[in-house]
């Protein structure tokens, strides 16, 4: 399956907006946000998706996300978030605490963890587990990226929202 991954969309609508439309256009089974929404007023764009997500440290008034994440059948799972797909264990954290991002990374129990909070794209194994951050979909360092995981390759493409 192939997954979409996007963090710290930090309320840049023309961003999002192009997000998912590329997770549209490339039939993506699933899409993980790694925290970071912000503001409850964009959630309603992702409209449409299989969307799962978990809390970043900048998300504003959580029962207004969750409220307008249910609208739209989001799968919300608070700060953290693991399920299966594909015979392969997730795990999705926004990162805000890095040795918690770290002890996820390293502790053998997941075949995927997804993080987000550095702004900084990541693809690495760290012993047998991919770990993942597809940078920030907002672009504040000047690159806005999100990614695909390909959960049968166990491969992630990169992909330039501000090109």
């Amino acid at each position: 399956m192939i997954i979409g991954l996007i963090s710290d969309s930090h309320d840049h609508v023309p961003h999002i907006k192009k997000a998912v439309e590329i997770f549209k256009n490339r039939n993506v089974g699933l899409v993980l946000h790694g925290g970071d929404f912000c503001s409850p007023f964009t959630i309603p764009l992702f409209d449409g998706l299989s969307l799962k997500a978990v809390f970043g440290n900048n998300d504003g008034d959580h029962y207004l996300l969750l409220q307008k994440g249910n609208d739209i059948g989001l799968d919300h799972w608070g700060s953290f978030g693991e399920f299966e797909i594909d015979g392969k264990k997730l795990a999705l954290y926004h990162g805000t605490d890095t040795p918690i991002t770290a002890a996820l990374e390293q502790s053998g129990n997941y075949d995927v963890v997804v993080s987000g909070h550095t702004h900084q794209k990541k693809v690495e194994f760290v012993g047998k587990t991919l770990a993942v951050n597809p940078g920030t979909a907002h672009g504040f360092e000047g690159e806005a990226t999100i990614a695909l995981l390909d959960t049968e390759a166990m491969d992630v493409q990169f992909i330039k929202l501000n090109k």
